[in-house]
């Protein structure tokens, strides 16, 4: 299996799977001199881990990561940076029953097409538990990007038809519900269809919507790596996502150009702005130094304990009715795989555009 390395002059390599010894990330490219220790990464991934409410697995995993490599005396030494949470709340005995059937959804069948055979414990490397080493990245990312004057946050904007009310977005609130969900009321209708959900053996789907503020204008690439495709891949990459825009997004298809572009002005200090937003914060692959949004789609988690019609690996038409421990929902613990990535690939741009420009080059030189 290759496609576990991402990024271009900032890297990660993830590794591990849901049911073995533990989860991991190599981070290659992190520059020395960052402070960093156990609690910058574990307050991340604490927001991820399992068991934090009803509304995800039950699974318990207090995901504790160790720094293996690459951090001496409590900042980076600018070699790879190796992180491991080792996986202690294995139930390999739930997944018995589907060793020999495909179930509805998962990508059980296409790893056996695949490798001609799989790791059916936990969905092996498709499990959500690789998320880990994406978040612990994500961690790293968002501090350096704090110190660059760039703020990376994602919530949940939608679980299944109920969505936020923009006009009372509270940030403070994505803390006080299970669901990340910035809109106390917007949570309590949510938490109630959710419930009615699970009382039906069934499972939803939902947003998440991210929102980057201090990137300037001119990251990312205009030809293959437009910073929009890079964030494109980044999260698209993360399981269950199964559409993703950048500003109006598909909404922009039926518009029209006098309304969706968005006007120049300057401001009173000199600075060139935009009236309107529309694009997102990136208009030819390039950040426009308005705030970045974006939104992915994650679809309904696929293990119901409903029963479903499906086939063995025998070709026999079967029924299954999926056991063990599953998120009614993804999108509350995704939002932070969602901003870990969009950290990531923003960081990773930003260090691409500081060879752009010989100017720059010179200063940095200059500055050794």
């Amino acid at each position: 299996m290759y496609g576990s390395t991402f990024g271009n002059i900032l890297k990660i390599s993830t590794w591990g799977e849901s049911h073995g010894a533990g989860i991991g990330v190599v981070i290659d490219g992190c520059p020395a001199g960052l402070p960093l220790s156990l609690e910058d990464i574990q307050a991340y991934l604490d927001r991820r881990k399992p068991g934090q409410s009803r509304f995800t697995t039950q699974r318990k995993e207090a995901d504790t990561v160790d720094i293996l490599s690459g951090v001496f005396e409590g900042k980076t030494t600018g070699t790879p940076i190796s992180l491991m949470v080792r996986n202690t709340d294995q139930r390999s005995h739930d997944y018995s029953q589907i060793a020999d059937c495909y179930r509805p959804g998962h990508a059980d069948r296409n790893y056996d097409i695949k490798y001609g055979f799989r790791d059916y414990r936990g969905g092996g490397r498709s499990s959500g538990r690789e998320t880990i080493g994406r978040v612990a990245a994500g961690a790293v990312a968002a501090k350096i990007l704090k110190e660059l004057g760039v703020e990376v946050t994602a919530y949940t904007l939608s679980i299944g038809p109920v969505t936020i009310d923009k006009s009372k977005f509270d940030k403070e609130e994505m803390g006080r519900n299970a669901l990340y969900m910035p809109d106390a009321d917007a949570a309590k209708k949510a938490q109630a269809y959710l419930e009615d959900c699970m009382k039906e053996k069934n499972s939803s789907g939902g947003m998440v919507e991210c929102v980057i503020k201090g990137v300037p204008a001119g990251i990312g690439e205009p030809a293959f790596e437009k910073l929009d495709a890079a964030l494109a891949k980044a999260i698209f990459s993360i399981g269950a996502v199964k559409s993703f825009e950048v500003g109006d997004g598909i909404a922009a298809a039926s518009s029209d150009g006098l309304h969706n572009n968005d006007a120049y002005r300057m401001d009173e200090e000199g600075n060139v702005r935009k009236k309107t937003n529309h694009s997102g914060g990136i208009t030819g692959g390039i950040s426009d130094g308005a705030p970045i949004v974006l939104r992915a789609a994650f679809k309904p988690t696929p293990s119901v304990a409903a029963v479903q019609e499906t086939v063995n690996r025998r070709g026999e038409n079967i029924e299954i009715s999926i056991k063990g421990r599953h998120d009614p929902i993804i999108v509350p613990r995704a939002v932070v795989v969602v901003e870990s990535m969009a950290a990531f690939v923003i960081l990773d741009a930003m260090l691409g555009s500081m060879t752009t420009r010989m100017d720059a080059v010179k200063d940095f030189f200059k500055n050794l």
